[in-house]
């Protein structure tokens, strides 16, 4: 061999040696050491999940405070059919449902934006829910709970039924009160003409004046779960509303 041939020989073999030795070696197709998590890295985070159902108008209006959400969902705008579903957020899976969906009802004529006294629709929106009372006493509720035998309900309802029992458990949706004060409050800070004195409540059977109202079952559930270390809100309207 002659010297120049030597020479070159041995200059491949180190460059060669180097290359092996710095990890130049190709990668598998479709691999990167660039995305190779470090050992013992969290996995990537998946994105909080919303209120299902409930568009950017109404989430924007659920304080960031709230981990409690009953969400009322209407048929139509005119419709006084519905179904309540509890849900609970978590700092890492967003909103879950954690009770429901129940039937419920609400206003004979539906649901609306500007509820005025005696027009016979629920208001659409998200209110807070922080007292609750009733006929019968509730010592498992969590919210600050008023009994009093002034929750009573007599007459009729819209069809004819029976309102006997419809106050025996009341959580009150504020809605143009105080809240902190006793559902039996009759002060009305946006004016009585605004309506107010709109509560979720055992169902009647049939449609209510401005109410959202659930079975006594459901409603037992309800203020068992309601907590006010959670900032519970209730989020109501039409379908297509709460989708906006």
């Amino acid at each position: 061999m002659t010297l120049r041939k030597a020479l070159a020989c041995a200059l491949g073999a180190a460059v060669c040696a180097g290359l092996l030795g710095t990890g130049c070696t190709p990668e598998p197709r479709g691999t990167s050491s660039q995305g190779t998590p470090a050992p013992g890295a969290a996995p990537a985070r998946t994105a909080a999940r919303p209120l299902p159902g409930v568009g950017p108008a109404l989430r924007a209006r659920v304080p960031a405070a709230a981990r409690q959400a009953v969400v009322v969902r209407g048929t139509t705008e005119d419709g006084n059919r519905a179904r309540v579903v509890l849900y609970e957020r978590g700092a890492d899976h967003g909103w879950r449902a954690v009770a429901g969906p129940w039937p419920a009802h609400n206003g004979l004529r539906g649901w609306t934006r500007d509820h005025e006294a005696g027009d016979l629709r629920t208001p659409i929106g998200v209110f807070t829910l922080t007292d609750a009372g009733g006929r019968l006493p509730a010592p498992w509720a969590k919210l600050p709970y008023d009994e009093d035998p002034d929750f009573h309900a007599e007459g009729t309802g819209h069809f004819g039924e029976s309102l006997e029992g419809s106050f025996d458990y009341v959580v009150a949706i504020d809605y143009n009160r105080v809240p902190g004060t006793t559902p039996l409050d009759n002060t009305r800070p946006l004016g009585e003409e605004k309506g107010g004195g709109v509560w979720l409540h055992v169902d009647h059977d049939g449609p209510t004046n401005a109410c959202v109202s659930l079975s006594e079952e459901h409603m037992r559930v309800l203020l068992r779960e309601l907590d006010p270390a959670k900032k519970p809100v209730v989020v109501m309207g039409p379908e297509a509303a709460l989708a906006e």
